[in-house]
């Protein structure tokens, strides 16, 4: 008999944690009553938009990074985003003394690539529907000497991210059913590893957008399926296939993967501002809608969110909430 050691255990997401104390912020949890109703359960919003950098990508980047060697630092640090984990590898950079390069899409968001900047990084730029980011960042990697940190395919790159989750149940207790936005899948590995390992019973539920359904597809398939790059608002969740390491933990762990439209990651957003009085961008808000909608099916008396992030500067909300934005 031969058993598979995971890449990622509820006893390396409390080593991260200890790593991230001090350092990343313990975010705040949010109830609403208003919320409560509309979804007919008890709902905690664990807000990632307070995080540094306002994603819950620095939990997984800084704890990636500060493992690297001095020499390895001494080097500097290459990474691929769309966004908020190149604003995290740049900050955890900067944290930690060196210098990040980060390939980015030229579509990516004006003020994530901006932040991006300010942090200290290098720009490269590619075209998120020819080019291959992975491929480029290694190439660049290989002729500067330095050390990749993927978004999300690496193990203490889910366990960063699996803190986020860890510090909810700590606060909030048990919960029957925890949400969370499905990217390349390292929030929900992280997160699912967490939940599991401390409450076994608790369902745990993944939202994509409706475009961008490659992990829902993959998991009905049991393998990993590719699907066009997709054109949604959700950028942070607009990829075409689901981590290798991060498919290996949720085809385990996860009970369900629910899709939420363009439409209702706007009126999620909407509901974020006028009545929760935060300000979530669109793949941080993709469980909200999931709950505003009922697509996130009967739930539990007690349900947990993780509203991953909040960057999205004030031009790009008004365009996409407001008046007309249909």
């Amino acid at each position: 008999m031969t058993t598979t050691t995971p890449p990622v255990t509820l006893d390396d997401v409390r080593d991260a944690a200890a790593r991230l104390q001090g350092v990343a912020h313990r975010t705040p949890v949010l109830r609403s009553r208003t919320l409560d109703a509309l979804a007919g359960a008890e709902i905690h919003l664990k807000c990632e938009n307070f995080q540094r950098v306002g994603a819950f990508k620095f939990r997984g980047a800084y704890n990636a990074a500060s493992r690297l060697t001095p020499d390895q630092l001494s080097r500097g640090i290459a990474a691929y985003s769309s966004g908020n984990h190149a604003q995290a590898v740049a900050l955890a950079a900067r944290e930690l003394g060196t210098t990040a390069v980060i390939v980015m899409p030229e579509d990516a968001p004006p003020s994530k690539r901006a932040a991006t900047a300010a942090y200290g990084a290098e720009i490269v730029t590619y075209d998120r529907y020819t080019g291959d980011r992975v491929a480029i960042a290694e190439a660049l990697a290989a002729e500067r000497g330095l050390a990749v940190i993927p978004p999300y395919e690496h193990p203490h790159i889910m366990a960063g991210q699996g803190t986020a989750a860890l510090e909810l149940l700590e606060e909030v207790g048990e919960l029957g059913a925890l949400l969370t936005p499905v990217g390349g899948g390292g929030l929900m590995a992280g997160s699912a590893t967490v939940a599991k390992g401390l409450h076994p019973d608790i369902r745990m539920i993944g939202v994509e957008p409706e475009a961008g359904d490659d992990t829902k597809r993959s998991l009905e398939a049991g393998r990993r399926v590719s699907i066009p790059v997709p054109h949604t608002i959700a950028d942070g969740q607009a990829l075409h296939t689901p981590g290798e390491l991060t498919f290996s933990v949720n085809r385990r762990l996860v009970d369900d993967v629910v899709l939420v439209t363009d439409d209702e990651i706007r009126d999620a957003m909407r509901f974020a501002f006028e009545r929760l009085k935060i300000v979530v961008e669109p793949s941080g808000a993709t469980p909200l809608a999931a709950l505003l909608t009922g697509r996130a099916g009967p739930l539990p008396r007690r349900v947990g969110v993780i509203v991953s992030g909040g960057n999205i500067d004030a031009e790009r909300f008004t365009r996409l909430c407001g008046a007309g934005s249909r």
